[in-house]
């Protein structure tokens, strides 16, 4: 045996093969067998930025478990401070990935929300998981959801200030939404400011916001706090609707479409493995609770990651559409029609002066190529179409098809 395979072979490539169990092979040899064929990754080692929240865990664990050697690289996962400095990063080169907002691609992709840069969207990494979080404040005047804060507002003039985490992104669109849903308008209604997902809990203990959406573990962290309520979860605005995606640009997928293949399937393979069952789910919450990661206590993590949830009002549900990473593939797959969801919301509120040609965007965005062949290489299911249908809290479907007369039809917008 080689000194290299001996290297490779080292203990705790052997504990991540027992971790990958089904995977059948170390992830060394498989790293190895790459080497020797046309599909070896262009570039061995891909720095991703996360930002630290829940659903940045499929990306670690790929790591963590030693999946990406499986696949021929190296993932490093790069904490960062905020969505404006993803994009900053990713533009400039000094991120090769990034688990990031779906909407913050496209809006880099249009020039709206900074430095235009042809982007690519590789794959979707989970559904659902996010919330709208409410001041204790707000709750103990009565304002536990949309109408009732609604008749709050138009009782008691004042100022109403509601975070997100970035002008394009997934939180701003869930919040617009909601907001718009009881007739409140988002921009006049009401101030809308933008605060880093770590910073959330925070702000809203100091009283720098009366409400704000973001990703797990604030909504569950400013209830164990005592400082906030639970009024909606994302998932009950969109059930199973697309979240975090991993982004790059399109320069990059460009320059090395083996390693972001590559990269594609580890990742998938770490989503079906956190969806396996409960133990890799605590598993996850353990590791990725660390201060290297979200920094915060794992209680705040794995409750709602297994569908158990508080309101911090009284009210405990087990909600079956939890964040998922994986759902037999049906997460992942980098859907046209969702891409182009976020471009109708961009028009509706004025951040797209005029309407894009919304499937051409959203075709030229993400990388159904390039995510095909990752799911052969994971051996993950592929819908049929490119297209899927939903229906919204209001009841209101979208398929994809129409989207300019979609966009259009809201009765509040900008």
């Amino acid at each position: 045996m080689s000194d290299l395979l001996k290297t490779k072979l080292s203990r705790r490539h052997v504990l991540q093969a027992a971790a990958l169990g089904a995977a059948g092979i170390d992830p060394a040899l498989r790293a190895l067998a790459y080497a020797q064929g046309s599909d070896k990754p262009e570039k061995e080692e891909v720095k991703i930025g996360f930002i630290p929240l829940t659903d940045c865990a499929s990306v670690v664990m790929a790591s963590v478990l030693g999946i990406d050697r499986k696949y021929g690289v190296k993932i490093v996962p790069s904490k960062e401070a905020s969505w404006a400095g993803v994009r900053d990063k990713l533009v400039n080169g000094d991120l090769d990935m990034a688990h990031v907002l779906y909407g913050l691609v496209y809006g880099v992709h249009l020039g709206v929300s900074g430095p235009k840069k042809d982007m690519a969207v590789l794959m979707t990494l989970n559904n659902n998981g996010q919330a709208i979080t409410l001041s204790k404040k707000l709750a103990d005047k009565g304002a536990v959801d949309a109408p009732s804060l609604a008749k709050l507002i138009a009782k008691e003039k004042g100022d109403y200030t509601f975070a997100q985490t970035f002008p394009t992104g997934t939180h701003a669109m869930w919040l617009y939404y909601w907001l718009a849903s009881a007739g409140i308008d988002p921009f006049k209604d009401v101030k809308n400011i933008v605060v880093p997902p770590p910073q959330m809990v925070a702000n809203m203990r100091i009283g720098n916001m009366d409400g704000y959406c973001v990703g797990e573990p604030w909504n569950q962290r400013a209830i164990m706090d005592g400082i906030g309520v639970t009024a909606i979860t994302t998932q009950d605005i969109w059930k199973d609707h697309p979240e975090k995606v991993l982004g790059c640009t399109a320069d990059f997928v460009k320059k090395y479409p083996n390693t972001a293949r590559a990269v594609t399937a580890a990742i998938l393979e770490a989503g079906k493995w956190i969806d396996t069952g409960l133990q890799n789910k605590n598993k996850m919450a353990e590791t990725i609770a660390d201060k290297s990661y979200v920094n915060t206590s794992v209680d705040a993590i794995n409750q709602r990651i297994l569908g158990r949830y508080t309101n911090g009002m009284g009210r405990n549900w087990d909600d079956p559409n939890h964040m998922k990473f994986y759902n037999d593939g049906a997460v992942n797959f980098p859907y046209l029609s969702d891409g182009m969801w976020f471009l109708t919301q961009h028009k509706r509120w004025g951040l797209l002066k005029e309407h894009p040609d919304y499937l051409k965007v959203a075709t030229d965005i993400n990388r159904i190529d390039i995510y095909k062949q990752a799911a052969t290489a994971s051996k993950t299911p592929v819908p049929a179409s490119a297209m899927r249908s939903s229906k919204l809290m209001d009841g209101v479907v979208w398929d994809g098809r129409e989207p300019k007369k979609y966009a259009e039809s809201f009765k509040l917008h900008a």
